[in-house]
């Protein structure tokens, strides 16, 4: 995936989320939030060892729905 390409889902997801009324600071915590997640998933196949608490990993988040 591009940078163009990441910066332009990101910014879907920011408009997604002001749509629902997310003041600016909430959905800026929470998409910074998901990008580290989803790094330091990555870093760890990159032999770097990040330390998320396993509920919070991004195996996990990504089987989550819209309700949980």
């Amino acid at each position: 995936m591009s940078a163009s390409e990441i910066v332009n889902k990101v910014w879907n997801y920011a408009y997604v989320l002001r749509e629902d009324r997310v003041g600016y600071g909430d959905y800026l915590e929470q998409i910074t939030y998901l990008i580290f997640l989803k790094m330091a998933d990555e870093s760890e196949t990159a032999s770097q060892l990040v330390q998320v608490p396993n509920k919070y990993a991004w195996a996990k988040l990504v089987k989550l729905d819209g309700d949980d």
